[in-house]
């Protein structure tokens, strides 16, 4: 593996994740079309989105503590942006590196800003800022539809440690979100930004009402846009609720176990553990990974997701987790610990680069070897993320994986072209409906 992160993108985002970066007082990043920097209630989107070489897009840790520490400073350089890598006093254990920083500032890479959409600054008909709707994550929107999480409500609290979910609310975003307004801001991201893909998170509701909450969103979307739609909930106790939304024509959905190691997960998920337990949420996973083999209501693609958060439990465990989920057919999202400010594990040191890179080099393998359909969903670009198809940048021997690769490539091309040629069929049809 490349081990310069000015030659290998992918490290450059994992370094980046776990140390962060300064912004330089040259950078205009609103002036050039940069996006702003929003602390929505998906919690890890608290930092500025670039674009990295490679064309890797990322969500960079600004605000919080660990990051005014970063080697790593934003310049603006005649009207572009370059990553530079300061000689600068790192205290604390707020990640390792894997070479030695030059005495003098030296260029890591030049980067783009994410580009802000016009739609950005528009507000809908209610007259709410879009924005407090649905912001873009990389290049899909993500729509956090309903209230905060009930775990916050609880006295005493019971939520995530890791978690800001309740801190946000009210400040970058609406707590009440209707199908209308939401439809607004679907119909300018997919004309303006291009958009295939849109997630709805929610957290957990007493009486287990997130997926009645999601469906009506849902149903308008498919109906008069096509798009692709995922769902990030707790699991649901009736599992038969999963085969509905396949027959709704959602197309993901991610189950956030967090941790793959019983005893962490008890101590920093208290809620997710008293109300559902690890048992539960690994059995959603596996269920809904075995519909990937049943039937599809026309083009409609169907993927399960365990999402865990690296840094939270010993590598070894992340990586256990990684083949559990791969094992029975789902696809692994892992997501890089973040200590955001104001949350319980703000003081927490983040994770060490070169302890993670075993973690996503991991990720790629195992998916390959599993034959898993990654990087097949067209332009969706994960900021706050590393994709699986990313961390081939891990790998001692990418080529190993070279006829898997060319498959993938060749299903990526078909699927575009059905998405494609399903989205024009129903946009006709809904424009008809609504002429008629």
């Amino acid at each position: 593996m490349e081990t310069d992160v000015r030659r290998n993108p992918a490290l450059l985002k994992l370094d980046l994740y776990c140390k962060g970066i300064r912004l330089d007082d040259s950078c205009l990043v609103r002036d050039d079309g940069g996006r702003p920097i929003l602390r929505t209630r998906a919690g890890l989107g608290s930092g500025i989105e670039l674009i990295l070489p490679g064309g890797l897009w990322t969500n960079v840790p600004v605000s919080e503590r660990f990051a005014h520490l970063s080697p790593y400073v934003l310049h603006r350089v005649d009207g572009g942006y370059v990553i530079r890598r300061h000689a600068r006093p790192h205290h604390g254990d707020g990640g390792g590196t894997l070479q030695v920083i030059t005495p003098a500032a030296e260029i890591v890479a030049w980067v783009r800003l994410a580009p802000r959409p016009g739609w950005y600054d528009r507000t809908t008909l209610s007259g709410k800022p879009m924005t407090r709707i649905g912001t873009l994550q990389g290049t899909y929107l993500g729509v956090y539809p309903s209230r905060v999480c009930d775990y916050w409500k609880e006295k005493p609290r019971t939520n995530c440690a890791f978690c800001s979910v309740g801190l946000n609310l009210g400040v970058d975003e609406a707590s009440d979100k209707s199908v209308d307004e939401v439809m607004e801001v679907v119909r300018a991201a997919r004309k303006e930004s291009r958009i295939t893909y849109v997630d709805f998170n929610t957290g957990h509701y007493e009486g287990e009402t997130y997926l009645d909450l999601v469906e009506p969103y849902v149903r308008r979307i498919k109906a008069e846009t096509g798009l692709l739609v995922g769902l990030q909930t707790p699991p649901h106790a009736d599992l038969a609720r999963y085969d509905a939304l396949k027959r709704m024509g959602v197309n993901r959905v991610s189950f956030c176990f967090e941790i793959f190691d019983e005893a962490t997960f008890k101590n920093v998920c208290p809620g997710k553990n008293r109300q559902y337990g690890l048992k539960r949420y690994l059995e959603a996973v596996e269920y809904c990974a075995r519909l990937s083999r049943t039937g599809s209501r026309g083009f409609e693609p169907w993927v399960s997701n365990g999402e865990i958060i690296a840094g939270l439990e010993p590598p070894d465990s992340s990586i256990a987790a990684i083949d559990w989920i791969t094992s029975v057919g789902a696809v692994p999202t892992v997501c890089v610990f973040r200590p955001l400010a104001g949350t319980d594990m703000e003081d927490a040191p983040p994770p060490r680069t070169e302890d993670l890179v075993p973690v996503f080099r991991r990720l790629y393998e195992s998916c390959m070897e599993r034959n898993l359909p990654i990087g097949v969903a067209p332009d969706i670009h994960v900021s706050l993320v590393l994709l699986p198809e990313e961390c081939r940048w891990f790998c001692d021997n990418p080529r190993r994986y070279w006829r898997k690769e060319i498959g993938l490539k060749a299903k990526a091309a078909a699927f575009r072209l059905l998405f494609e040629r399903s989205v024009r069929a129903i946009t006709a049809r809904a424009a008809a409906r609504a002429s008629a």
